[in-house]
């Protein structure tokens, strides 16, 4: 399992299980997941002969924590750092929630480095829907600090993955948020309150596709709407009966979208 140091301090770590393919597609986790989310898209990333990448972002999973203030800014920042490590820039960039919001920041500082975007279940501004929705990221950043990372892991995959059928996904999503840093964790969280880049969407100039789940619970499709109105020529694909998650939960639908997306 490769790691990278990288100059900004940090040793990340990641997936990278086609080195010999191309292009490489970045693969950007939701808030507290792993590299290891994107294991349902690396078989067919490969059989296109792409190079997917799925980096753990700092204080994830088995990448290091050097302390500091958290900004999506600085989360771009490592990713921008392992791409020219790599030697794999102008990279294609898939990023869900969290990692949707890095994707798109990488996008805006170093455009350069991105050949498509692909933004999933995911914003350029935090718009809770209504009270419900507000109290709902407030409970989570108060388990957070009182109750530990495990207690807020349980709470986010019953939320995210509901259906009984879904029992895999919930505890497979537990275990990897169990991995986190909390100063991260907690970090990466005031992090995405305070991300606003509504007003920059319109200077975006990359091929933009925006995959929402028609139930995503978390960031409703209606709050993904900026993206699609803002971003120039971006295009929308609604997955129906997909959850913030679609990539766990409706994997061959989403595989279907991002290959004809990407190839």
């Amino acid at each position: 399992m490769p790691f990278a140091d990288l100059p900004t301090g940090v040793r990340l770590h990641y997936l990278d299980p086609n080195p010999s393919g191309s292009p490489a597609v970045l693969l950007l986790h939701g808030l507290g997941a792993t590299g290891e989310s994107w294991k349902l898209q690396f078989p067919p990333l490969i059989d296109a002969g792409m190079r997917p990448i799925a980096p753990s972002a700092r204080g994830f999973g088995q990448s290091s924590y050097p302390g500091g203030k958290l900004t999506i800014a600085v989360f771009a920042e490592d990713m921008a750092a392992l791409l020219e490590k790599l030697g794999t820039s102008p990279a294609h960039v898939v990023g869900i929630s969290m990692g949707g919001t890095i994707a798109l920041q990488l996008a805006l500082s170093r455009p350069d480095m991105v050949r498509k975007l692909v933004l999933v279940s995911t914003f350029a501004k935090l718009h809770p829907k209504g009270v419900i929705g507000s109290l709902y990221f407030v409970i989570r950043l108060i388990m957070a600090y009182t109750f530990g990372i495990r207690a807020q892991a349980g709470i986010v995959a019953r939320r995210i993955f509901p259906k009984p059928e879904q029992e895999s996904l919930r505890q497979d999503l537990i275990r990897q948020v169990a991995q986190a840093n909390p100063r991260a964790y907690r970090g990466a969280m005031m992090a995405l309150g305070q991300f606003d880049v509504e007003d920059l969407l319109s200077t975006l100039q990359v091929p933009t596709l925006v995959i929402t789940g028609s139930e995503d619970t978390n960031i409703p499709p209606e709050n993904q709407q900026p993206l699609v109105e803002r971003i120039p020529g971006a295009r929308q694909v609604v997955i129906q009966g997909g959850g913030h998650v679609v990539n766990a939960d409706s994997p061959e639908a989403f595989n279907q979208v991002i290959l004809e997306f990407l190839g």
